[in-house]
């Protein structure tokens, strides 16, 4: 996918209310779907699971209003665990499951794929974004996010326009990643990229791989602070982000900025709610979001406020967007096929063109291995606590800060 320019991206969200004038779902009488909803809610990603949950629970209501359908949830706790996610997944079908969803994490996001073409149950991903989900040929696995290639096509890009929008041309970068499935994958992208785009103003002086359940990140950030990097290129998870920007603020090196170029973990709730504003603002997101202004998203945002009062959406926004957009692909395939049968809710899937949706992009379409292409990014800046958009200028909520301020200038 070619990175979104920005006339597209201000098209693409204005879209919403272009759509409402044909309807992009098919309204029937009720009929329930029975679908397994495989998430970490425990472990190193218990956090991200638990938000992508709520996209799960605010589903029925909206789905059943939507589209008429009744759907089933049939929740399981992945652990984190690729093991457990493929266990888990051949016990939902056994116990009814017809249709698998989830399951954040490539790796067990990955090992359910192939759960579901033994089994001939569709699997729809939410969020995962290693290649190799949808280029083994599978017939049952339908992806409504981008691969790493795509996120960093669409991340790099992004880069460049905040480095043009501050007039700054930063020289170096350490890049840091996570050594997981996800995070080996984005760093095989990177690598394959950046030598080629030669609109980047910045070399990656050093490579640093980490574990993502390390419990101290301190060997990995002096190596980082001793290469004098301008800033640091990142790749996370949500805790490994976390202890990141600890040991930054401990060792006392504040690099002009932190940006990942499409990874999770500093926009979400916790990350806000653990280091505070002081040591959570500034980081930049190039990552897949939510279209604010669409009017599903409105809709959305009541129910989740409805459902859990609590909390705000816009702390959840990838997480629930992705998941719900997931179950309504499910019900609006099921509805189409008019049948749970595994093949004939496969065949439906490859025919899924939904115009009116939550996540910033074109309509939602499946192209022969079953790869949504059509999903946009923003960069999203976390400013007092909260994640704004800030490109493309068109959408932005507030102006990209780069350099950032140190840690002992701020309030």
């Amino acid at each position: 996918m070619s990175p979104i320019s920005r006339r597209d991206f201000n098209r693409l969200a204005s879209a919403g209310a272009a759509t409402l004038a044909a309807p992009a779902l098919v309204r029937a009488q009720a009929k329930k779907l029975k679908v397994g909803v495989l998430l970490p809610r425990s472990g190193a990603l218990a956090f991200i699971g638990q938000s992508c949950q709520r996209g799960a629970d605010i589903s029925p209501p909206l789905i059943k209003e939507m589209v008429g359908v009744d759907v089933e949830l049939m929740n399981a706790d992945i652990e984190s665990s690729v093991d457990v996610a493929r266990s888990r997944a051949e016990k939902l079908i056994d116990d009814g499951a017809q249709l698998l969803m989830g399951a954040f994490d490539s790796g067990p996001t990955a090992a359910i794929a192939q759960v579901a073409e033994q089994r001939k149950i569709p699997l729809v991903v939410n969020i995962a974004a290693a290649p190799q989900i949808t280029e083994q040929g599978y017939k049952y696995t339908f992806r409504n996010f981008p691969n790493a290639g795509e996120l960093i096509r669409n991340g790099l890009a992004l880069m460049r326009d905040v480095f043009q929008a501050t007039n700054t041309a930063p020289r170096s970068a350490v890049f840091l990643h996570v050594n997981d499935t996800f995070g080996t994958s984005m760093a095989k992208g990177i690598a394959a990229m950046l030598p080629s785009l030669t609109y980047l103003p910045f070399k990656v002086v050093e490579t640093i791989a980490y574990d993502r359940e390390a419990r101290d990140l301190s060997v990995e950030v002096a190596k980082a602070k001793a290469t004098g990097a301008d800033f640091i290129l990142l790749v996370s998870r949500l805790n490994d982000a976390i202890l990141l920007v600890r040991e930054l603020v401990k060792q006392r090196w504040s690099p002009q900025g932190i940006i990942s170029p499409g990874s999770p973990g500093m926009y979400e709730a916790q990350f806000y709610k653990t280091l505070g504003n002081k040591y959570s603002d500034y980081c930049i997101s190039n990552v897949p979001w939510y279209n604010p202004n669409a009017a599903l998203t409105k809709r959305v945002e009541a129910q989740f406020t409805k459902q859990f009062p609590q909390e705000k959406l816009m702390f959840h926004a990838l997480n629930v967007g992705f998941t719900f957009e997931a179950m309504m692909i499910a019900a609006d395939a099921f509805k189409r096929a008019g049948s749970s049968n595994g093949q004939a809710l496969a065949d439906a899937l490859r025919q899924t063109n939904i115009a009116e949706h939550v996540m910033i992009g074109g309509p939602i379409t499946f192209d022969a291995k079953g790869q949504n292409t059509r999903i946009a990014s923003a960069c999203i800046q976390n400013r007092r606590g909260e994640p704004l958009v800030v490109l493309p200028k068109e959408a932005a909520q507030a102006a990209p800060v780069y350099p950032v301020p140190n840690w002992q200038q701020r309030a």
